[in-house]
This record gives C-alpha cells, sequence and structure tokens, in this order.
C-alpha cells in the first residue's frame, strides 16, 4: 500500500497505512469480524493454554492476503482459533507489545518502533523475512511515459504541469495519494525539490485504485504514490518516475527529505512470549515466506474477483500445497 514502509516509514507507505476498499471493513479470516484496535482488544491473545493466534491485519490488500493465507493454515492444518484485528500501523506495533495482537505479518519499517521493542524492551522480536521486498515511488501510466520519455526523471516534471493539474490541485500539477493516514515523504519531497506539484488524498487506496483505472480508462496522465507489489500493476501498467537516489540515512529528518523511497524487504514480527511459547503456531508464522506472485494471486482474487480473503486462502491452498506444507511441519 501500501507506509515504510528503511524509512522511518511508512514514513513511507504503508507510515503507508492503510485500504482497499474490497477490504475497508476487513473480512476474518475465520468467521469472526476483524476488530477495529482502537475500540477493543481482541479477546484471544496472550489467551494463556488455549490455541488461540490473534494476527494484526493491515488494510490494503497484500496485507490481507497474508493474514488469509496464515490464518487460513493456523485453522485448517494446524487446529487453531484465529482472530484477526485492523489496525493502523505504529498503534500495531503497540497493541504487539502489549500481547494484544501475537503477530503483524508485513512491516515496512518502523526504525523507532525497532528500538523500543525490540531491541530495548525486548517485548517484540523479529519473525523474519516475509520473501516479499517492498517499494514506494511516483508512477505514471506507462502509456504516457512511452509518449514522452523525460516525465521519468524527476527534474522534467514541470514540463508537464498543464497536463497533471486537476481541479484539486490548486493551478498546479497533482500527485495523488491514497489516504491522509497514510505517512508519508511526498510533501516534504515537493517542498525539498522544489517542484510545482500540489499532493492530493484519493482519501483512501481504494479511491486511489479508482481514479487510476478512471484516468487510465480515458488514457489521461497522472502522477502518483504507489508501491510495490501490488496487483493494479497488473492491470494498469505504470512506469516509475526517478527521484533523487537513495542513501543510508537520507530520509532521517522527515522535514529535509529529498531523496527517494526504499527497497525494503518486509518483516514479520511476534510479540516475545508468544514467540517463545507459542507453540505450533509460533513455528508456523516463523517459517512462513512466499513470493510477491503469490502474494499477488491472493490479492487479486480478493480485489479483481471480489472473493473474501477466507475464499481466496482455500484456493490459494487448495493449489499450492507444495509451497505451504514445509511451513506446517
Amino acid at each position: 500500500m501500501p507506509e515504510t514502509r528503511t524509512l522511518p516509514v511508512r514514513r513511507t507507505r504503508r507510515r503507508i497505512v492503510a485500504a482497499l476498499a474490497t477490504a475497508s471493513t476487513l473480512a476474518v479470516v475465520t468467521g469472526c469480524g476483524a476488530a477495529d484496535m482502537t475500540r477493543q482488544a481482541s479477546p484471544y491473545a496472550a489467551a494463556q493454554g488455549a490455541k488461540t493466534v490473534t494476527l494484526s491485519v493491515q488494510s490494503w490488500v497484500g496485507a490481507q492476503a497474508n493474514t488469509a493465507v496464515a490464518g487460513y493454515l493456523l485453522e485448517h492444518e494446524l487446529g487453531y482459533r484465529v482472530d484477526t484485528v485492523q489496525v493502523d500501523e505504529v498503534p500495531a506495533w503497540d497493541a504487539l507489545s502489549q500481547g494484544r495482537v501475537d503477530a503483524i505479518l508485513e512491516d515496512w519499517g518502523h526504525p523507532e518502533q525497532q528500538k523500543r521493542y525490540v531491541e530495548d524492551k525486548k517485548t517484540i522480536v523479529n519473525g523474519g523475512d516475509l520473501g516479499v521486498t517492498g517499494h514506494i515511488g511516483w508512477f505514471v501510466p506507462t502509456y504516457f511515459a512511452k509518449q514522452h520519455p523525460d516525465v521519468t526523471d524527476w527534474k522534467n516534471l514541470g514540463k508537464y504541469t498543464d497536463q497533471l493539474r486537476t481541479p484539486e490541485s490548486r493551478g498546479k500539477g497533482q500527485l495523488m495519494d491514497g489516504s491522509p493516514s497514510y505517512v508519508t515523504n511526498d510533501k516534504a519531497l515537493v517542498k525539498n525539490l522544489k517542484l510545482d506539484l500540489e499532493v492530493v488524498f484519493a482519501g483512501s487506496e481504494a479511491a486511489q485504485i479508482t481514479q487510476i483505472k478512471q484516468f487510465a480508462k480515458e488514457k489521461k496522465p497522472f502522477l502518483t504514490y504507489w508501491y510495490k507489489p501490488q496487483w493494479l500493476f497488473e492491470r494498469v501498467p505504470m512506469t516509475e518516475v526517478k527521484l533523487p537516489e537513495y542513501k543510508e540515512g537520507c530520509d532521517a529528518d522527515p522535514e529535509k527529505v529529498a531523496c527517494a523511497y526504499p527497497h525494503t524487504p518486509l518483516q514479520k514480527y511476534l510479540n516475545a512470549r508468544f514467540a517463545d511459547g507459542g507453540g505450533k503456531a509460533a513455528g508456523f508464522l516463523k517459517k512462513f515466506h512466499w513470493t510477491v506472485e503469490e502474494q499477488n494471486e491472493v490479492a487479486l482474487m480478493i480485489a479483481e474477483e471480489k472473493l473474501s480473503p477466507q475464499q481466496a486462502a482455500k484456493k490459494w491452498v487448495e493449489r499450492n500445497e507444495d509451497v505451504w506444507r514445509p511451513w506446517v511441519r
């Protein structure tokens, strides 16, 4: 979504967070509704002696795909009761530290929280790579990049202000972002690179996808914040605009950022007590590791075929036993 996301991140995307309308009210991996951790804690997290697991699920569809497949296998192969809770990225770390959730399956990089909870308090442990590398960037539709190849260099964006202008961009070119709740570097980038752009929020990932599809249908130019992996690239080909090269530490000060977003190997994190005493469930989540293509296969079923996360997980599990069988041993 797709904050982090090693940017103080998802100061980058997904400190993006959020959305696919497909799941703006998350369907359950198990059958009970997903709780909003800002309103209630899961009754199953850290339940002593009970075969229960509580997973934090972010609202972008890739994260939903992870949780759906993990939850399905925990239930149907390992016999656990699974609960899911929807919570934004930074609060999810607090919930994980407190044992209100047992695991986060897709983190895009939060250095402050990692230092506080993993290194200092030791209430959270790294659960290993998810297997997917995330990247946030600015993108234009490939049909526009083919017409104007120089648009893929940020220094040339000013030449296309007129074509990128929208009624919402106040006379400037529009840089479309998703939800205002996403923590991104975009406003700082526009200011520090002295670009004639206005960051305009679509409202959610779902709304952003709808707008991108409409622009593409009409073959209109657009500039958008977006991220990989994301299934939409298979429907609307987009080409990344090259921002100043990312170098370690160039994003350390949110007000002075003037570089690209990094490529981030996405990580899993577990509550320390759960990691130590969570039995087969904890062992399974540490082993859970798949590819961009596998994640996108499930995400497409949720977003495009309109299957529930549980239905999509069931179909994927039935087709890919050779992939998941080692996870449950």
